[in-house]
């Protein structure tokens, strides 16, 4: 892949770039079988190289009149990569429309040094479908007004539209958005198609950044779990319930538990639409289980951190026969591989999620 932002050295995000693509795969594949020994592993799944992402988390620097999009420089200046290759076609079309959008509502772009301005962050999403989801992390609610005033005009200017909203950011550190969100359409949820199912996006809800590469992790997920017929199935930091919705059949059991209650509401409303028998609850994953039997099959899906001992403590003590366990981070997962050792892993494949980075997903399967 070219690029002539990482050749002319402003942006080093792909880190890896400069490696065959080939050549990437099997490094990420050898960490992670030298971490997780003993594993029958199934061949890396690819990924695309360009238009992969469909999320893309942009800073806005500069000034009213000449934003820019992308990143900073070490200096604290910013580097426009609106036309950065690894966002989906439709995010790309998108950007400079929102470039001159901030211009015509006038929204200050949020200076670090000085701590004035205020929009930090624009935020898009797209859909399989082509629908975009747009948020801007303002410091304020003082540009909300003029947004709303000028947003006939990007509608009209940018018709994939679904979801707008303003997220509110108030402090002064490296947080990406804040807890606070004002959705000004009347769409709340952008639908994300995998696999023939349509999960429900709100604002705040995470999803992951590689579409073609979610879709492989769950329909290989459902592939292991039904080869056990498991009568019920716990799913842990659920999300907007891709996992679930992917293992839910007529007579077994689902549970989605995720700490989100957006990620709630918009897995239940999943569930609802396609019909499908999966229920979801919000709660802490590990404080949940506590003093509840135990299902034939949970999944973890944890952020870099892992699941913890306390969780990993639990399954290996529960009687669980089977886990699903999703990684991005191979290190934390041979940690809590170690805390469980009556949950051998047997399975496992990488799915490139994050080409040309040190990043991906793993998902094995642990048999007791």
């Amino acid at each position: 892949m070219l690029c002539h932002h990482f050749d002319a050295g402003r942006c080093r995000s792909c880190s890896l770039l400069g490696l065959p693509y080939d050549v990437q795969l099997l490094d990420k594949r050898r960490r992670v079988e030298d971490l997780v020994a003993g594993v029958a592993w199934l061949p890396p799944v690819a990924s695309p190289q360009l238009g992969f992402r469909n999320k893309a988390k942009m800073v806005v620097h500069g000034t009213v009149d000449e934003p820019t999009l992308g990143i900073l420089n070490p200096a604290g200046a910013g580097v426009d990569l609106r036309d950065c290759p690894l966002h989906t076609p439709g995010i790309q079309a998108a950007l400079p429309v929102l470039a001159a959008f901030v211009t015509r509502a006038a929204i200050a772009p949020y200076d670090v040094p000085t701590r004035r301005g205020e929009l930090k962050h624009l935020l898009v999403t797209e859909s399989p479908d082509g629908e975009l989801m747009v948020r801007f992390v303002l410091r304020s609610q003082e540009p909300v007004t003029r947004i709303q005033k000028h947003l006939p005009w990007l509608r009209e200017a940018l018709p994939a539209l679904g979801v707008a909203s303003v997220n509110l950011q108030p402090e002064h550190k490296a947080v990406l958005e804040g807890d606070r969100e004002l959705v000004l359409t009347e769409q709340e949820t952008l639908r994300m198609r995998v696999n023939g199912i349509d999960l429900h996006l709100r604002p705040q809800s995470f999803f992951q950044t590689n579409t073609a590469m979610a879709a492989a992790l769950y329909q290989q997920a459902r592939a292991w779990a039904d080869e056990s017929a498991p009568g019920s199935v716990w799913d842990l930091y659920c999300g907007v319930g891709g996992f679930a919705l992917h293992l839910a059949r007529p007579g077994r059991d689902v549970l989605g538990v995720e700490i989100s209650t957006e990620a709630v509401a918009s897995a239940t409303l999943s569930a609802q639409e396609a019909g499908l028998a999966a229920r979801f609850e919000a709660g802490d994953a590990t404080s949940y289980l506590l003093d509840r039997p135990a299902p034939d099959l949970v999944v973890v899906n944890p952020p870099r951190r892992g699941i913890g001992s306390e969780l990993s403590g639990w399954l290996e003590e529960s009687g669980v026969r089977h886990v699903l366990y999703s990684s991005c981070n191979a290190q934390t997962l041979a940690t809590d591989l170690a805390a469980m050792p009556s949950l051998r892993p047997v399975r496992g494949q990488l799915l490139d999620m994050f080409p040309n980075t040190g990043h991906y997903e793993v998902l094995v399967l642990l048999e007791r």
